[in-house]
């Protein structure tokens, strides 16, 4: 799992059960530099602004790595729970989420709250199950 992002706390990224993987919340740290894409930050490095676009993309990239490390991949993905720091993002996140899964049949089931925060700089998560197709 070298190519994932080193966990925050101690817990797993994918945890297989019967026929399901279980991927803990992915955020948008880029595994190869550890930083936080899609945010902008002032000379003191406080982030002042956020794409959220950029920020899906990268978590929806991470939830893939993830899902590679089990043999899956996005077509195997049945429930995801997202969590952003306010609806005003809503359009932005479903617009990257729209694409990532375009042509995925059937599509997965999805919750999406608003939250007071995340950790690190992430201003949208995902936690995700998926389960291992028929042949």
């Amino acid at each position: 799992m070298s190519e994932l992002t080193k966990p925050l706390a101690t817990y797993s990224h994918t945890r297989r059960g019967t026929d399901l993987v279980f991927v803990a919340g992915q955020g948008c740290r880029d595994p190869k530099t550890n930083n936080y894409v899609g945010v902008t930050r002032d000379m003191t490095g406080k982030v002042t602004a956020h794409d959220i676009e950029a920020q899906t993309t990268g978590v929806l990239r991470n939830i893939e790595l993830a899902l590679q490390q089990e043999g899956l991949d996005r077509r195997d993905i049945i429930d995801v729970q997202v969590f952003i720091t306010t609806m005003a993002d809503f359009p932005g996140m479903n617009k990257i989420w729209n694409q990532f899964f375009e042509g995925v049949t059937p599509p997965p089931t999805r919750t999406t709250v608003a939250v007071a925060a995340l950790p690190g700089d992430n201003f949208v998560e995902m936690k995700t199950v998926a389960a291992q197709r028929a042949k």
